[in-house]
């Protein structure tokens, strides 16, 4: 680890003191966790403590489109068995945020940090990490995010012969692609379930052949690496050849890719499978993603969906039909106002469920829902839906904002 024992200037404490303040007073007023807004005070008084508060630590980032925050959990809960960690576990994922999670771990030795796609070259560059997971690249926020390949080019620029070890998904061509440039790959065949962002070449925009789980263009020979590590099923295999087995209360495949990963990280820093593995069990829900909350005397299962990547797996975890589903839709600021993305959605595998639309946008889902052929119904609120659900376990599909609102109903 760099540095002394005490990086940070008096301006920098100063900085960090007037952060916190400004914090406490936001949640105070009822704003929320006001990590935001102090770390922008913060930044604003010291504009390199980002840096700074990064220097006597060991940093894993964090990227990807889909399960960053899930990821950022199961990886703390590993290195925890080697150290103290500081991570942003609530997903403020821009360099307000960080800055406001680093200041709260004076004592620790790792730092692991989600960040958000379109800043984690700068926030790589300010905080000179150790390790970067790279999970998957797709279309998010189409309002805000430029499209996946232009992404993928600012990952490959902003990480060119960085001194960090790179556990990159060998599965997406875009994160491939990205991560090449970097000296120090570990590759991960943590599975790609979504595909319709990596159909060309993003080296020459020839058109990739995806023979089974290979893929390659046929224009410039650009292809997939061979894994070290890999979700082998329920298992991780590790570069040894040894199959780990995943312990997760967490559902699906998708957790399981990310536990895959998380273990490579893990690896990294001495951690090994089994401890790294056996700590993951911990992580019961993230961020109130994959609680069931009892409300009206009905057991709902809240997941978080903000894209087609998401929603995709997202379906792929609920319970059987006739379990009843609500789907909560929004296209504010942080959503991405454009709803066009619902056009991408494979609406038809809730073909069998009793459907309920509520959210900001619930007109434009009803569209959608019809153009598939789905029975639905489209409600007020929560709480008209779920009145109007039948018996069962209700899984309650929300995007970003809607899903925030919703644990405010229930009081999660």
């Amino acid at each position: 680890m760099a540095g002394n024992s005490d990086p940070l200037t008096p301006r920098a404490k100063l900085a960090v003191t007037a952060g916190k303040a400004v914090a406490a007073a936001s949640r105070a007023a009822g704003r929320g966790s006001g990590s935001v807004i102090g770390g922008r005070v913060a930044l604003k008084l010291d504009p390199d403590l980002l840096g700074r508060l990064a220097q006597n630590l060991d940093v894993v980032l964090v990227s990807a489109t889909n399960g960053k925050t899930t990821t950022t959990r199961l990886i703390a809960e590993a290195l925890r068995a080697a150290g103290p960690v500081v991570s942003n576990a609530l997903g403020a994922n821009m360099p307000a945020g960080i800055t406001s999670a680093l200041a709260g771990g004076s004592e620790a030795k790792f730092g692991v940090i989600e960040v958000d796609e379109k800043y984690l070259a700068g926030v790589a560059r300010d905080t000179d990490p150790k390790c970067i997971a790279l999970l998957n690249l797709s279309r998010d926020q189409l309002d805000r995010a430029a499209e996946t390949r232009m992404l993928a080019e600012n990952w490959r620029e902003g990480l060119a012969g960085s001194k960090a070890v790179i556990v990159a998904n060998c599965d997406d061509p875009l994160v491939v692609w990205a991560a090449s440039s970097s000296p120090n790959v570990i590759w991960v065949a943590a599975g790609q379930m979504w595909q319709e962002d990596a159909w060309s070449c993003p080296s020459c925009g020839g058109v990739m052949q995806r023979p089974g789980d290979d893929w390659f263009c046929g224009e410039c020979g650009f292809r997939r690496p061979t894994p070290t590590w890999a979700l082998s099923g329920d298992h991780v295999l590790d570069p040894h050849g040894s199959a780990w087995p995943i312990h997760l209360q967490l559902p699906g495949r998708a957790n399981k890719a990310n536990a895959a990963s998380s273990a490579a990280v893990a690896a990294v820093f001495g951690v090994p499978p089994q401890v790294a593995l056996e700590r993951m069990y911990q992580v019961q829900a993230v961020a109130g993603r994959y609680d069931v909350v009892q409300f009206q005397d009905r057991d709902l299962r809240l997941l978080l969906a903000k894209n087609p990547a998401g929603w995709l797996e997202t379906f792929s975890l609920i319970d059987p039909p006739p379990a009843p589903v609500i789907l909560s839709v929004n296209a504010r600021s942080a959503d991405g106002t454009d709803t066009s993305w619902l056009w991408d959605v494979d609406y038809t595998r809730l073909t069998g469920h009793p459907i309920f639309v509520i959210g900001d946008r619930k007109l434009d889902l009803a569209v959608r829902l019809e153009v598939a052929n789905q029975h639905f119904q489209v409600c007020d609120n929560l709480d008209q839906a779920v009145q109007m659900c039948p018996p069962g376990r209700i899984e309650v599909i929300a995007n970003y904002t809607a899903f925030q609102d919703l644990r405010r109903r229930v009081g999660n």
